[in-house]
């Protein structure tokens, strides 16, 4: 905690101590005052519907000043954030959102069908503001969103609210030192938000946890999202503002994502009973760029993450969008449920095909890695992924499959959402351009470790990909890629089985790469080695 910190939580709590409780309402304020919302009526019995008292009391703090939560649980249904405010949850206090039936009707949306209904809307959550500036959220109480729904349609009957916190078109927010538990659909969604920060915040839910959407200079920190059923962490650009723009100028830091069993991060006890998720391939809960990708991603820095009991890094551009100059640095892993690296371009709205290019991914350490998605770095023909960096990378894969499941998909190792069940030849992997990206897309891959396709200027360096059960596939399949080097490479490999296969490819050279020799070749239609 730093001292400005400090400092301001112990002025905030001498003054609220000192405010009457009394329920008579007040006009006017001065800069910097603090409003204890139990002064305009809340009651914080669990029970009172309290946000009328809520929305007064942030009324009469619009001039600048602090709506003060003392302990107590705040039954609520909208609460409608102003300019220049600040909402602190003290200890032991819990903004508890209601049963469906009072909260706001979500109000003009984007109008079109390039993203969900959930992201095209924002009045219909717990706490909701637009065209805002200097906001903050402030904790260490808790927000419990158990009354939010976790899937909202136009449909949805009058009064129901999916989000935590929605943001449209702000400019310096704060978000600190909260808890949220049971966020709806989404707990955190900023859209077109510039200056933002969210820092030592703790987000266990069913759904998405934080959605960056085509907003700039933003930092998170010190956080730990907990989403068993969708991302922890997830960029977007969609088209929810009406136009395309990018996600950019963004760090992510310090943080841990995870996909343990809903709820029971925030209560201590980090539960692994369920075993699927709702496409049938284990907990989600990783970072994740897209899959909405309108405006692209550019500018983005990434360091120091934990993954746990989740899925990998997934960087993906489908709709036409610009993915470009992204480091990835010092990222620990372990029982990862799918890829833990994909690189996805694809062209899924209406033909449209960006780029994905110039990412830097380092120091990564993955362990006990589901054996049927191998790392991927995909895209599709004619618009290939270019100028890729992977450096200092170990990564442990289960293992225990052949090119036979790669071929055959047998049901009962191929993702259900998908479908792709049925036999193919073994290293044809459906090109699937117009597919929502996921790593289980493409079926059991016909590499254990890393798959490439579509793709020039690829470096590996310092990469070393292994299995803990024996894998009769090799550790690398190449396809339709240029310009690609391994360097100081390593890989297990099962007895009469190649640690490459290269299927038109150019330009290849290992150096120092075991247990391969040093090779170039200029080019070749298919070689094993």
């Amino acid at each position: 905690m730093t001292g400005s910190t400090r400092r301001h939580l112990l002025r905030l709590g001498a003054v609220a101590a000192a405010l009457p409780l009394a329920t008579e309402s007040t006009t006017s304020a001065s800069p910097g005052d603090i409003h204890n919302v139990r002064k305009y009526g809340a009651r914080g019995d669990g029970t009172t519907i309290d946000s009328p008292a809520i929305n007064r009391a942030i009324d009469a703090a619009a001039a600048g000043g602090t709506v003060y939560f003392p302990a107590g649980t705040y039954a609520s249904y909208t609460i409608r954030l102003r300019s220049n405010i600040t909402l602190y949850l003290d200890q032991g206090a819990t903004l508890l959102a209601a049963p469906p039936g009072g909260y706001d009707p979500p109000g003009p949306g984007a109008g079109n069908t390039l993203q969900d209904f959930g992201h095209s809307h924002w009045r219909a959550s717990l706490i909701w503001g637009e065209n805002l500036t200097n906001i903050s959220i402030l904790g260490p109480g808790r927000i419990d969103g158990r009354g939010l729904v976790p899937r909202m349609e136009a449909t949805s009957p009058p009064g129901t609210g999916d989000k935590a916190i929605a943001l449209k078109l702000c400019r310096g927010v704060t978000i600190r030192d909260v808890t949220t538990v049971a966020g709806g659909h989404i707990a955190i969604l900023a859209t077109g938000v510039d200056t933002l920060t969210i820092h030592n915040v703790t987000i266990d839910t069913i759904r998405d946890g934080i959605n960056i959407d085509s907003c700039r200079n933003v930092h998170i920190s010190q956080t730990t999202v907990n989403a068993f059923n969708d991302d922890a962490i997830a960029l977007k650009s969609t088209y929810a503002l009406g136009f395309a723009r990018a996600t950019e100028n963004v760090t992510i830091s310090d943080c841990v994502v995870s996909g343990y069993d809903t709820g029971t991060l925030a209560a201590g006890i980090f539960q692994r009973d369920n075993p699927s998720t709702w496409d049938g391939d284990g907990p989600f809960g990783r970072v994740k760029f897209g899959t909405e990708s309108h405006g692209g991603f550019k500018n983005i820095a990434i360091t120091n993450v934990i993954f746990d009991r989740c899925r990998g890094i997934a960087l993906e551009t489908v709709d036409g969008g610009t993915l470009e100059d992204v480091t990835i640095a010092n990222i620990l892993m372990r029982d990862i449920t799918s890829a833990p690296i994909f690189l996805r371009l694809g062209a899924r709205t209406s033909g449209a095909t960006g780029t994905l290019r110039r990412v830097t991914i380092s120091d990564v350490i993955a362990h006990n890695a589901d054996p049927r998605y191998a790392s991927t770095i995909a895209g599709i023909p004619g618009h290939a992924i270019e100028d890729i960096r992977l450096h200092n990378i170990r990564i442990t894969y289960r293992g225990g499959l052949s090119l036979t499941d790669a071929a055959r998909q047998p049901p009962e190792l191929i993702n259900k959402f998908f479908a792709l069940a049925g036999a193919r030849e073994p290293y044809d992997v459906p090109e699937r351009p117009e597919a929502a990206p996921e790593p289980a897309m493409f079926g059991v891959l016909p590499a254990y470790g890393f798959y490439i396709r579509h793709a020039k200027d690829i470096q590996l360096d310092n990469v070393e990909v292994r299995f803990t059960t024996t894998d009769l596939r090799p550790a690398f399949v190449l396809d339709d890629v240029t310009d690609t080097t391994f360097h100081r490479c390593r890989a297990h490999k099962a007895p009469h089985t190649p640690t490459f296969i290269l299927r038109d490819t150019t330009d290849f050279t290992t150096l120092h790469t075991h247990p391969v020799a040093d090779t170039h070749i200029d080019h070749t239609v298919h070689k094993e080695l």
